[in-house]
C-alpha cells in the first residue's frame, strides 16, 4: 500500500494536468529504507510527447546525485498517460529499474476527474496497490479520529481535517 500526503497527490495531478497534452513526470523522495514519500521533484519531459515521457539526462543523474548526497532514495516514480488508463503500458514496464519503488500513474484523459493508481513493478510483473491518502483513515483504524497533522491537539475540530467544515445532511 502506498500512504501519500494529500498535497503530494495534489502535486502530482496538478504537474499532470499542467503538462497535458504531453506526459509529466517525476518523483517523489524519502529517507532510504523507509518508504516515506516527503519530497516532490517534478522533472521535465525531454520527450515532450503525449504518448511518452523520458527524463532530461542532466537534469536526472542532478536528481540522483542530490538524492544520495541526502539519504534518499525514489519512493515514488509517477508519470501520467493523457489519452489511456492508468496502467503500466509495455514501455513503463520495460524501463521500471526501481524495484522498491511505487509507479504512480494519473491518467488525463477525463478533464473533469483524473485516475490516480499505484503499482509495483518487480522483473517485469505488474501488482497494482491500494493508495491511501494520508490522513483518510477507514473506520476502525487505530489512527481513525488522531490528528495527523498536530493543529489540534484537543482533538475537537469537527470537520475532522483542521479547516475545512463538513455540512451537516
Amino acid at each position: 500500500m502506498l500512504t501519500l500526503p494529500g498535497a503530494l497527490r495534489a502535486a502530482i495531478i496538478a504537474h499532470a494536468r499542467a503538462d497535458h497534452p504531453d506526459e509529466a513526470c517525476g518523483l517523489i523522495a524519502g529517507p532510504e529504507g523507509t518508504d516515506q514519500p516527503q519530497r516532490y521533484i517534478p522533472m521535465t519531459n525531454a520527450a515532450r510527447s503525449p504518448t511518452f515521457h523520458e527524463y532530461d539526462p542532466a537534469e536526472q543523474l542532478k536528481v540522483w546525485n542530490e538524492m544520495e548526497r541526502r539519504g534518499e532514495e525514489p519512493v515514488v516514480i509517477y508519470h501520467s498517460h493523457t489519452a489511456t488508463e492508468a496502467y503500466p503500458s509495455r514501455t513503463d514496464i520495460a524501463l521500471a529499474g526501481e524495484p522498491g519503488a511505487h509507479y504512480v500513474i494519473v491518467s488525463t484523459r477525463d478533464p473533469e476527474q483524473a485516475e490516480f493508481r499505484s503499482f509495483r513493478i518487480v522483473d517485469g510483473t505488474v501488482t497494482e496497490e491500494e493508495v491511501r491518502t494520508a490522513g483518510d483513515d477507514p473506520p476502525g483504524d487505530d489512527l481513525a479520529g488522531d490528528d495527523l497533522a498536530g493543529d489540534d491537539p484537543a482533538g475537537d475540530d469537527p470537520a475532522g481535517d483542521d479547516g475545512v467544515a463538513v455540512p451537516e445532511e
